[in-house]
């Protein structure tokens, strides 16, 4: 087997006394989409942060690509969660989408030919074509993501790493933007990491899910953690999970509602 696009060894954080997780082992082969689940501050968006070097491990290991993790791998791709940005800011949408492709250059990154072409091409695949010149700041939020997802992927990252990509998107542009994650995956071969409170809309894309909770965690396929024997050992206490044409839904009175329909933030410990 080849080297793999990420792994990590014996990793673990604590915050004071807290132990958020610990003894996370796992590795991402190239072309593999791993779904990170679970309830509000059990460490989903904590262990992105780690894996884009803004944040050190308390224990264990982190590698991309056979190198230890650093700020600023130029291979590592990344969709923050949504936030608007200022009405001000000084970029047209296809701007934003290019400085994924020359943001690390001198020069207005736009300007060169290729580059158009290809921005051109991820504004129509996740269907921002329509306001490519308009200024970011007047955009929607889910217009604005939308375009986060194409500057992600601008630069065919080794790994991308994917912070609630598809919050405050319709169903119509979750499905468009997911399957063109799916397809970084499978037809230029990224290792995919995407943080979600709802697996629903990713479900057919998903190789394994690592599921946190309550300073522990889960790894496998949907069908081996998503399961309510599973789930309840995780959270110590009785969780139900029930498929329903196609769809999970995860109940408990423990937890925080219906994890099909939670988009809320977390992690800010």
């Amino acid at each position: 087997m080849s080297q793999p696009a990420l792994s990590v060894r014996s990793a673990g954080i604590r915050f004071g006394e807290r132990t958020l997780w610990e003894d996370l082992s796992f590795s991402l082969q190239s072309g593999e989409f791993l779904a990170v689940l679970g309830p509000n501050g059990a460490g989903k968006s904590t262990l992105l942060k780690v894996l884009l070097g803004l944040r050190r491990l308390t224990t264990g290991t982190a590698e991309v690509l056979g190198r230890p993790v650093r700020r600023g791998g130029s291979r590592v791709g990344y969709i923050p969660q949504s936030h608007d940005m200022a009405p001000e800011t000084p970029l047209r949408a296809r701007d934003l989408v290019a400085l994924g492709l020359d943001g690390h250059r001198y020069g207005i990154p736009w300007a060169r030919r290729a580059t158009r072409e290809r921005v051109d091409e991820l504004l129509q695949e996740v269907g921002a074509a329509e306001y490519a010149e308009r200024p970011v700041g007047l955009l929607s939020g889910g217009e604005q993501q939308r375009l986060r997802a194409a500057q992600a992927l601008a630069g065919n990252p080794a790994l991308l790493l994917c912070d609630e990509p598809l919050h405050s998107l319709d169903l119509h542009h979750q499905r468009a933007v997911s399957q063109l994650i799916r397809r970084q995956a499978v037809e230029r071969g990224s290792a995919v990491v995407f943080v979600t409170h709802e697996i629903n809309p990713v479900i057919e894309h998903v190789d394994r899910v690592l599921y946190f909770a309550r300073g522990q965690h889960r790894l496998g396929t949907v069908e081996e953690v998503m399961r309510t024997e599973v789930l309840s050992e995780l959270y110590e206490a009785p969780v139900e999970v029930i498929e329903h044409r196609g769809r999970i839904v995860v109940l408990s009175e423990h937890l925080e509602g219906y994890h099909d329909h939670d988009h809320a933030t977390e992690d800010r410990p």
